[in-house]
């Protein structure tokens, strides 16, 4: 009779088997902590709501809310488990009063504007979301599109010069030789001038002193009338007339800080080009250059493929 019943018994494996079943049931019905999201900048606008409400919508668990800088109290009055995302400079420069404060995710900053800021140095409680396309990301996009093309013309100024070097070592697993000229007057077309008569194409770098409304014209006319298209620098020049470039659009940023709020703070990123993005051309120019109407969406596609972030 003992001897039936103990066959019977449960085992000892059996019982902890069971009472992992239990608590993992107990802890899936617990409500999970939500993450308390901190957007600010100095404007409250219907885009910066609009961005807020998206990344809610993305977030359901989670208190996503925008509060204007101007309502903030110092960055070390602020709990110490707030995630806090900075979405202008105003607002970065409001977050560098004190090192105190919350682990900050720093969106849409350029590399120029961090050099200015920072040197080399980067604050240890940052992690900066670049706004600029990545330089071997721009170069790849210019082989996809002007296979032929050997020489790459790139103007810079005392701001952009250190993205010199990491230029140049982005070029040579492509085969490109990077011809350079430093463009510091932007009212002396001669620098402009003799880079386009020793290149195939012009990349473009995101230098606003370089590449703005005044300096279009010039920069644009030149080149065509050389028949060299211009890569870059970002999406706004396309529309206004040079010939593609890769940027990442607000789908693209969302997408991004999902990802990075779902990992602990003290993993995020120092910097990070966000690895969504998109292809902008202009068909018009590709045209007018003689040059095969790309597929945007393929060619955003084959990139991608061919990138291998961590």
């Amino acid at each position: 009779m003992l001897h039936r019943l103990s066959r019977k018994s449960p085992t000892l494996g059996r019982l902890l088997a069971g009472l992992c079943l239990v608590l993992a049931g107990l802890l899936d019905s617990l409500p999970i902590q939500a993450a308390d999201i901190l957007l600010t900048g100095a404007e409250d606008s219907p885009g910066v709501q609009s961005f807020a409400q998206a990344l809610s919508e993305l977030r359901p668990t989670d208190n996503v809310r925008f509060q204007p800088l101007a309502s903030l109290p110092a960055p070390g009055e602020l709990p110490a488990a707030t995630r806090l995302i900075l979405l202008d400079l105003p607002s970065l420069d409001w977050r560098l009063q004190e090192a105190q404060g919350p682990a900050t995710l720093v969106l849409r900053i350029s590399r120029l504007q961090a050099r200015q800021r920072f040197g080399t140095n980067l604050p240890p409680q940052l992690s900066l979301l670049w706004s600029d396309p990545p330089l071997d990301r721009q170069l790849r996009l210019t082989r996809l599109v002007l296979p032929q093309a050997r020489r790459v013309g790139v103007l810079y100024d005392s701001h952009s010069e250190f993205l010199l070097e990491e230029l140049h070592r982005a070029a040579q697993p492509l085969g490109f030789e990077l011809v350079t000229e430093r463009w510091d007057n932007t009212n002396d077309s001669r620098p402009l001038q003799s880079l386009l008569k020793n290149s195939d194409v012009l990349l473009g770098l995101d230098d606003p002193d370089l590449y703005n409304p005044k300096t279009a014209k010039n920069l644009l006319l030149s080149s065509y009338a050389r028949q060299l298209a211009l890569v870059g620098p970002n999406a706004a020049f396309v529309k206004a007339g040079s010939l593609a470039s890769t940027y990442s659009d607000q789908s693209d940023w969302l997408a991004v800080l999902d990802e990075l709020l779902d990992r602990p703070t003290t993993n995020w990123p120092r910097m990070l080009y966000p690895q969504h993005f998109k292809v902008l051309s202009n068909p018009q120019v590709a045209r007018s250059l003689g040059i095969e109407q790309m597929n945007d969406a393929s060619v955003a596609t084959q990139l991608a493929e061919g990138e291998s972030r961590p």
